[in-house]
């Protein structure tokens, strides 16, 4: 899946283009509403360990915010991990040089949009 993708999903659900905070760091994206300026997403490219991934690979990931609920279900999947810089009890990372299911990550954006309204 590539960042592109998304990107175009979240400009035509929500009319909202990625907002590069970081001065000189094109590479990490946040997705922010447009009244409130809170994130609902975080694309940046890491490395691998940096997910407790064994590599040191440079991979894409989306951070997205879920209900406490899901968190545990949703890190058992395959590709889903922990929230690598923000809070882990209530986001998760999704690596998306891995993950083929545009559907299920539009589903988990549509929600994180929700929790953070």
């Amino acid at each position: 899946m590539k960042r592109a993708e998304i990107f175009d999903f979240v400009k035509e659900k929500y009319g909202i283009e990625p907002d590069y905070p970081w001065s000189g760091n094109d590479s990490f994206a946040t997705l922010r509403h447009t009244d409130s300026r809170k994130w609902f997403g975080l694309i940046m490219d890491i490395t691998e360990d940096k997910l407790g991934i064994n590599g040191d690979e440079t991979i894409d990931v989306l951070n997205v915010k879920a209900r406490k609920e899901f968190i545990g279900p949703l890190r058992a999947q395959e590709n889903i991990y922990p929230a690598y810089h923000m809070d882990k009890n209530n986001w998760v990372s999704i690596d998306l040089s891995e993950t083929k299911r545009l559907d299920d990550i539009k589903d988990l954006i549509a929600e994180s949009y929700e929790l953070t309204t």
